[in-house]
């Protein structure tokens, strides 16, 4: 393929969408087709069309590489060598974000490349199907020897699929990518594609019992069901909805059907997809277990484990709900991927229950999280948003980053015009305030809503086409005040009974030139961390302030091709040394927000601070290429000096400790370790919350020499991180004697550190002025991880 080139001029363009354009409307029947949605100048269009200036930065030949290399076509690019090992997610990412940008803005070169996309997915598809006859017929993938994963899935060796990285989740990227293709762009080739695709998932798994089904969805399948699901809607043929029910992983759906939360440590981004698959056969197949397990999830999601901004998950696994203090002390915040499953998964819980507790949430996560995930100036996407005060962010580049927030940030973007309004039978929802036009066609009306939202606290719908007799549900949202919502008519006040958080219903006919104005009045609220009532977000609506913290030592800003190089690369921070507010009404203390003059949105804080900094609180949304502040530690004077005299009695015991030690190993330190003669085999270390460890796997082991003193009666202290996932057992051994066997496997399920002491016989150590100290993996497992080793004196010693 000749190397496609954005000609600006292109973007003026809008090419005639055919019929087909209409199959949104046929997969999401309450929604209106994203061309019939125009965004107006604004914020959210700023950022649609800067991501197209992106989009358009890559190599497509690069990305549809994998593909062709596993179907054994002649090579036309190089793979991208970021994410090696899960090759090909991100095409079908692309491929759905050149459909969704193709069907807003009619641009001819997104539909120039998604043509191109499929006429090449579509030869590697035939190609494995000649080449791959026993297993392949009908096979799209770019999992690299993929022959060989899916020939022992084909035969039921199930175990084979933890040998790759997540491949069902891979390809699940290309099963939505050639649906969009479909569905936003009316691409029959692209459906025809998906079908025959679905087709080979069904097959490749039908000698599978339910067991070994089972055993296989427990490795990351993203949204399996949910494709199978929407390949019913497509064709009409059973077969695939009984294959999203089979894809449906038990697991989950029979706790969370039964409001059974099984979340705590489960990584976040494999689950959500899963339940957005439950919603969808319920939406098909009216199956209440299945709805009740979408809905449950959804509440405890939002209620128990997400932050102000919308998003969940540290480190990538949900907190426990009583452990959401790690989202202070972990580094790793909210995944963007998670948040975009979370809007899909709203959406498909609204089109079955229009409920403006649904669009409250849809508003926070867009406005708060989704907008800020890219760099207003270039363009890069974000991996993690971290709430841990004084931290930041990292951005990717084109055509070096292919992380799995790349994937996902390339649709969302496109999509800001896709919940503003829906609709069901004669009623209009205005769901939310983004400058915009409406065509509905079905009724032969357009709507324009003028708005600076949340800039100002008014929003001006006008009929600017046609007549007709409709109701307008106008959102009430959460964060107006009862009674406080203003709302007319052509400049006559509308009555209502509505409350926040609901719908207010105005039914008439409608003409042209009716004019609908909605005023908004915001103020200033904190909302705590779940479960941890000392941590506050203040919140200006439902608008989440920051306050810039810093630009120092900002390593790895903009992210190289790494492998882990959506990690910020910066020092950390201590938790302890950020700004502590003091003030006795912490619930009043949103009162102390005071506006900065000129400058929309902005506030000053005129409270007590402990480790101050000069605060001034702005949309977080806006804050980039910074450190910054979400969470406030807020106490109160005696709360304060509670905290400090906690403190004290960690130095105390620290001291004591120190009394007890004989030696320590700072674990995965250079020269602690070469000061104690590591050694090691199959053997890693890393750093996790600003502490070094060292771990084994694969029947691997490390050990250190430490010194007794020939003293007896003494102990080992090993720092454990308490919220490790995957196998842990391992064998302690004192130089070649088994001192215990440890297992680590779910034990804690919190985000911070275990320190566990075990009490040596004296018979190790008799007549000894040094021990080696061993950890050994048993297979299987991983060994630790261990951040110390500690050798210590009894205590009543």
């Amino acid at each position: 393929m000749k190397k496609l080139i954005l000609n600006t001029s292109l973007l003026a363009v809008l090419s005639l969408f055919c019929g087909t354009i209409q199959a949104q409307e046929k997969l999401y029947k309450n929604e209106f087709p994203i061309s019939d949605v125009t965004l107006l100048d604004g914020p959210f269009k700023h950022a649609r069309d800067l991501n197209i200036e992106v989009l358009l930065k890559y190599d497509v030949d690069r990305l549809l590489a994998p593909y062709r290399k596993e179907a054994g076509l002649p090579e036309k690019a190089k793979c991208y060598p970021n994410w090696d090992g899960l090759d090909g997610h991100v095409g079908g990412h692309y491929l759905s974000a050149m459909a969704i940008n193709y069907a807003a803005t009619g641009n001819a070169e997104f539909k120039k490349r998604l043509e191109y996309m499929i006429a090449e997915l579509k030869a590697c598809q035939d190609a494995n199907t000649r080449k791959y006859p026993d297993w392949g017929v009908g096979y799209v993938g770019g999992i690299p020897n993929s022959a060989g994963l899916w020939s022992k899935i084909n035969a039921g060796e199930v175990g084979a699929i933890w040998g790759a990285w997540a491949p069902y989740y891979n390809i699940h990227k290309m099963y939505a990518g050639l649906r969009d293709a479909w569905l936003y762009a009316g691409n029959e080739d692209a459906k025809n594609v998906f079908l025959k695709f679905c087709d080979w998932g069904i097959t490749i798994t039908q000698g599978l019992s339910d067991t070994k089904m089972e055993e296989l969805l427990g490795n990351e399948y993203g949204g399996m069901n949910e494709t199978f699901a929407d390949a019913y809607q497509i064709s009409g043929d059973k077969k695939y909805l009984t294959a999203a029910k089979r894809f449906s992983h038990k697991q989950f759906l029979e706790p969370m059907s039964q409001n059974i939360d099984n979340l705590d440590n489960k990584h976040a981004n494999t689950q959500i997809p899963k339940f957005i698959g439950f919603a969808r056969i319920a939406e098909l197949d009216g199956d209440k277990k299945y709805e009740q397990a979408g809905r449950f999830s959804w509440e405890t999601i939002t209620t128990n484990r997400s932050l102000a901004f919308g998003g969940n998950s540290r480190r990538e696994h949900f907190p426990g709900v009583a452990s959401c203090s790690d989202y202070i002390n972990d580094v790793d915040g909210p995944e963007s991927c998670n948040s975009y499953n979370m809007l899909k998964l709203t959406e498909d819980l609204f089109r079955m229950q229009p409920s403006a507790h649904y669009a409250d949430y849809y508003e926070r996560t867009v406005f708060n999280h989704i907008l800020s995930t890219q760099h207003p100036e270039h363009g890069g996407y974000v991996y993690f948003t971290s709430a841990r005060p004084r931290h930041y962010r990292v951005y990717s580049a084109p055509n070096e980053a292919m992380w799995c927030c790349v994937g996902t940030g390339m649709e969302n973007h496109g999509k800001y015009n896709q919940f503003i309004y829906t609709h069901s039978g004669d009623s209009l929802y205005l769901n939310l305030f983004i400058a915009s036009e409406l065509n509905w066609k079905n009724k032969n009306v357009s709507i324009r809503q003028e708005t600076n939202f949340p800039y100002g606290e008014r929003t001006k719908l006008t009929v600017t086409k046609g007549s007709s007799s409709f109701k307008l549900m106008v959102r009430y949202p959460e964060w107006v005040k009862e009674g406080a919502l203003r709302i007319s008519v052509n400049g006559k006040a509308v009555n209502y009974s509505a409350l926040p958080s609901s719908y207010i219903c105005i039914d008439r006919k409608w003409e042209k030139g009716d004019v609908v104005e909605v005023k908004l009045p915001m103020h200033n609220t904190i909302e705590r961390l779940p479960n941890v009532p000392d941590y506050i977000a203040f919140m200006h609506g439902p608008i989440l302030l920051g306050a810039k913290s810093g630009t120092e030592d900002l390593k790895g800003l903009i992210a190289d091709d790494g492998r882990w190089g959506q990690y910020p690369g910066g020092k950390l921070l201590p938790v302890d040394q950020a700004p502590i507010l003091i003030e006795d009404d912490i619930q009043n203390i949103a009162g102390k927000l005071v506006p900065v003059k000129g400058e929309p949105l902005n506030f000053t804080l005129k409270v007590k601070m402990e480790n101050p900094i000069d605060v001034k609180l702005e949309p977080f949304a806006n804050i980039h290429d910074s450190r910054y502040m979400i969470y406030w530690l807020a106490l109160t004077n005696n709360g304060y000096k509670s905290y400090m005299d906690s403190l004290s009695t960690v130095e105390i015991e620290k001291i004591a400790l120190e009394k007890r030690t004989i030696d320590f190993v700072a674990t995965g330190e250079q020269q602690p370790e070469t000061d104690h003669v590591l050694q090691k085999e199959n053997s890693n270390s890393g750093n996790t919350n600003n502490e070094f460890y060292r771990d084994a796997n694969r029947g691997g082991f490390f050990s250190y020499e430490m010194k007794t003193n020939s003293e007896t009666d003494l102990s080992l202290i090993v720092r454990y991180w308490g919220a490790e996932w995957g196998g842990r057992k391992f064998d302690i051994y004192i130089d070649n004697e088994k001192l215990l066997t440890e297992d680590n496997t779910g034990r804690w399920n919190q985000s911070k550190f275990q320190d566990i002491e075990y009490a040596i016989p004296n018979a190790m150590l008799k007549g000894k002025s040094n021990v080696r100290v061993k950890f050994q993996a048993l297979q299987g497992n991983t060994a630790g991880a261990v951040y110390f080793v500690r050798l210590v004196r009894a205590k009543n010693k």
